[in-house]
């Protein structure tokens, strides 16, 4: 007689009380109806969770901070949403610098723990993403020129397979599973419970920067921070942000880890530029500094929705780019948070080969998105195709494709986002899923055996 599967943990089926809060996403316009929701509280939850769907045949979403940028990422109809953000074990071990982290803590949380007992952990641009999904697509953000990203600092993992089993990854069990891992994207093997960092001391004080310039300064800005911000220390991490045209600016926010007479002397370059607005620049502990950095972004409280596009710059971009730019930064939505975003790249992140890890593109000079937001459903439309048409106009000038910021409107995106790493992950997905439980419209499909 077969032994029943219960779920367990906290679960809730749909019509239950809590079930709209649960269904709520980063994105407010969430449309999708799950059968049920377990919030995970250890391991076993986890699995009977995932035996419970196999034995009833409903699809299944794992979910750790609801920051998917593509709702159906983390939600699917008559499904079953495996969410692990009550799993927040942090422990850090000072002798052997590491730290054990569960999967459902956000970002915030670890950078502020460890920052208190003197270490960084790296971070991207909001403290509310979690680390179980962050973490699998690479994890980029300001502190990456130093520490690599944040899949670039994960030894090893624990993770529930397709038939409930629970399976530890490092260097020496599981091996491929950790190089899958570190870049190969959330949703495609398994449901990640734990993980393990190597952590770097966090220096005593940094210096942090936002600098603001007028939106019609933003080509002169773009140009020479394309040029100065790859090449300049690698101790020096900045986000350059360009809103619309309507009611937007250019803005430049980031770190140096050292003190406040050399980071200006690093800045100089790009301050020198058009006539800035507003200049902050402060020497302050470092704990201070990651709050400087991570504003608040209330995950449940968005009244936009967004439609985003991802990709990486080899080289400076010319004239013709910045005329897309332009376009779309004139049709983008004034009063929303649209616009384009660049992050340095270099450092600890290219010294990587882009075989040692799931993670291919290492050798941009920046990263680069945009994105366009709206409020009312009926602007939707046109917003997606403004976005997917200015990815048409600028594929000549980028490569590749960030899979924490995805796009369904690439086609064939496995190579996209993999490079030359997507056969390799299509033959751990094979060994770990054959039979392709987890997956989403953009996941990775398992290698045919030959």
């Amino acid at each position: 007689m077969k032994s029943q599967v219960q779920l367990t943990g906290r679960v809730i089926f749909r019509g239950e009380p809590g079930y709209e809060a649960a269904r709520k996403n980063w994105d407010p316009h969430t449309d999708r109806f799950p059968k049920v929701f377990v919030f995970a509280q250890k391991t076993q939850d986890v699995a009977n969770a995932i035996r419970w769907a196999r034995k009833n045949h409903v699809p299944i979403r794992p979910r750790s901070g609801r920051h998917a940028l593509e709702g159906n990422l983390s939600q699917v109809n008559g499904g079953i949403v495996i969410d692990v953000s009550d799993m927040k074990k942090i422990k850090l071990n000072k002798k052997s610098g590491t730290a054990v982290v569960e999967t459902g803590n956000r970002v915030g949380r670890i950078v502020n723990k460890l920052a208190r007992q003197g270490y960084i952990a790296p971070f991207g641009d909001s403290p509310t993403v979690g680390i179980g999904g962050i973490t699998l697509g690479g994890g980029i953000g300001p502190l990456q020129r130093t520490t690599g990203l944040i899949s670039d600092n994960l030894i090893e993992l624990e993770m529930v397979d397709a038939k409930g089993r629970v399976l530890r990854a490092n260097k020496n069990q599981n091996s491929d599973l950790l190089w899958a891992s570190r870049g190969g994207g959330g949703g495609n093997f398994g449901i990640y419970t734990k993980y393990k960092f190597k952590v770097l001391r966090a220096p005593a004080k940094a210096t942090v920067f936002h600098i603001t310039w007028p939106w019609n300064q933003f080509e002169k800005v773009v140009k020479k921070w394309q040029v100065w911000a790859p090449n300049t220390s690698t101790k020096l991490g900045s986000e350059l942000s360009v809103g619309p045209k309507k009611g937007g600016n250019v803005s430049m926010l980031g770190l140096y880890l050292g003190s406040k007479s050399e980071a200006i002397r690093h800045l100089e370059p790009i301050l020198s530029v058009g006539t800035p607005t507003q200049k902050t620049i402060r020497y302050l502990p470092y704990i201070e500094c990651t709050k400087f950095l991570l504003a608040p972004d209330p995950v449940l409280t968005q009244r936009f929705s967004n439609q985003f596009s991802s990709s990486f710059g080899r080289k400076p971009f010319p004239n013709k780019a910045f005329k897309a730019m332009r376009e779309f930064l004139e049709k983008a939505e004034g009063g929303t948070p649209a616009g384009f975003y660049f992050l340095n790249w270099g450092g600890a992140i290219s010294r990587i080969a882009p075989r040692d890890t799931a993670f291919f593109w290492r050798d941009p000079k920046f990263y680069v998105e945009w994105n366009s937001s709206w409020v009312k459903p009926s602007h939707a439309a046109k917003n997606i195709a403004l976005v997917r048409n200015t990815r048409k106009k600028l594929q000549p000038y980028i490569v590749g494709s960030y899979i924490n910021v995805p796009d369904q409107g690439i086609q064939c995106s496995g190579p996209v986002y993999y490079g030359k790493n997507y056969a390799r992950l299509r033959r751990v997905k094979a060994k770990y899923d054959p039979n392709n439980v987890f997956n989403n419209p953009q996941s990775i499909p398992p290698a045919k055996s030959t």
